[in-house]
């Protein structure tokens, strides 16, 4: 039995449900939220500030979406959840003009907004300040409320357990369509008591959430990448409520996760692509494991969106109780090593079991980088290479083409969606 460093205690899984105590073993404490250096995240985000990476990788995206679509059946699945996505998107952004019904009282209602949310389904809710240091270049000033009402909405347990596969992936997007539904609601009823509420879509986030979730006490950043929550582990989406109402905030908590991980590694080894960092590296500021995306996005593109990290994490399958109750016991990670846990099919590949991993051909993670002008400049490049030096007028005109294409695309959330669906703006 290892020793106890602290006690976590967290709301129930469902609203009315007793406290849930996780026991964070001494071996595991770190730090409340991430090790991270305050200076280095304001430079960065001073002198490179981020970007979607729909824009700066959109030359890989259209190529994924593209490979996707091959698959008969996900792209009806797309195309549906698109079209039934996009009118929540634009409700969402209509809420920012919305004022409120009723004169404020002045009370602190982040209980009330804590409550109502628990109450629309949402399984994680936390306040903290929004922190703009998170935000897209292109989505500066895109919400003007201060706090950041963080919400995560648990995805069917399941259909996930199937992934990689289409019923995981019908969850998936259901899931977004559901919790934009509650947020709308939640933005509703925090206008009720006087104050303004920005809803926030995920598909249209104004950057990386993760790191207000984190402050808020939802939980901790995985080596997979994702928010790692008490009872989901990383089964949850996420998304954002801005407000200004009279609201107390959360703090960061420190769950073991940073630590854990580095033992676990489960997500690490079960990767089909070899994408994920075994060791932490600091990055913009933050120590994390480092997603490879040019191993990931390959991987997705094939094989019906993987997510074969979250499926494999002990903490999604069994609940981070659990875990740490059976690491504090056993010094043994919950179900590594299993095939319940580790076992994963790759379609035209098979199955893969503990210590099993696919192999792929030397193409397969080839793929366009950049955005589509860097791609057809490299095309350009590459094909004046291939003719010994030279530059014929096709291949100027070629580059043209794709450089007009380039300019004239759009990277706002709902354009592209009209993009894809290959519809006019107002179709809906």
């Amino acid at each position: 039995m290892l020793k106890i460093g602290h006690e976590v205690v967290r709301p129930g899984k469902r609203s009315g449900e007793a406290t849930v105590t996780i026991p964070v073993p001494a071996e595991l404490e770190g730090v409340p939220g991430i090790p991270l250096e305050q200076r280095e995240v304001d430079w960065y985000a001073r002198e490179y500030p981020l970007e979607s990476i729909n824009y700066t990788e959109r030359a890989s995206r259209d190529w994924a979406n593209e490979l996707r679509d091959q698959h008969a059946e996900m792209r009806e699945i797309r195309k549906e959840h698109d079209k039934l996505n996009r009118g929540l998107i634009m409700a969402a952004r209509q809420t920012a003009d919305v004022e409120p019904t009723v004169e404020p009282t002045g009370e602190d209602i982040s209980e009330a907004i804590k409550a109502k949310a628990r109450e629309l389904g949402y399984l994680e809710v936390g306040i903290t300040a929004y922190d703009h240091r998170y935000e897209f270049q292109s989505k500066r000033d895109f919400t003007k409320l201060p706090h950041a009402i963080c919400l995560a909405y648990e995805q069917d347990f399941e259909p996930t357990q199937t992934i990689p596969s289409v019923d995981a992936e019908i969850v998936h997007s259901s899931t977004y369509r559901t919790q934009g539904a509650a947020g709308l609601e939640l933005g509703s009823f925090i206008n009720s008591l006087g104050y303004r509420a920005h809803v926030i879509h995920s598909s249209d986030a104004t950057g990386p959430v993760i790191p207000m979730f984190v402050e808020a006490g939802l939980g901790q950043l995985g080596a997979c990448g994702y928010l790692l929550t008490p009872h989901a582990g990383n089964r949850n989406r996420l998304m954002m409520v801005t407000t200004d109402a009279e609201v107390t905030y959360d703090k960061p908590i420190d769950y073991g996760i940073h630590a854990f991980c580095q033992v676990c590694q489960v997500c690490v080894n079960r990767c089909p692509g070899r994408a994920l960092m075994r060791d932490k590296i600091w990055w913009r500021g933050l120590e994390k494991n480092k997603l490879y995306f040019k191993r990931c996005r390959p991987v997705m593109a094939r094989y019906l969106g993987c997510g074969i990290c979250m499926k494999t994490c002990p903490i999604q399958k069994y609940g981070m109780k659990n875990v740490m109750e059976h690491y504090a016991d056993t010094g043994q990670v919950l179900g590594k090593g299993t095939h319940d846990l580790e076992g994963y099919t790759l379609e035209g590949k098979g199955y893969f079991g503990p210590g099993e991993l696919p192999v792929f051909d030397r193409g397969f993670f080839d793929m366009p980088h950049g955005t589509i002008e860097d791609h057809a400049f490299e095309q350009f490049k590459e094909n004046a290479k291939a003719a010994g030096g030279e530059v014929t007028e096709e291949m100027v005109d070629e580059l043209k083409a794709e450089i007009g294409r380039a300019m004239g695309q759009k990277y706002d959330a709902v354009a592209m969606l009209d993009a894809s669906l290959d519809v006019d703006a107002d179709y809906i």
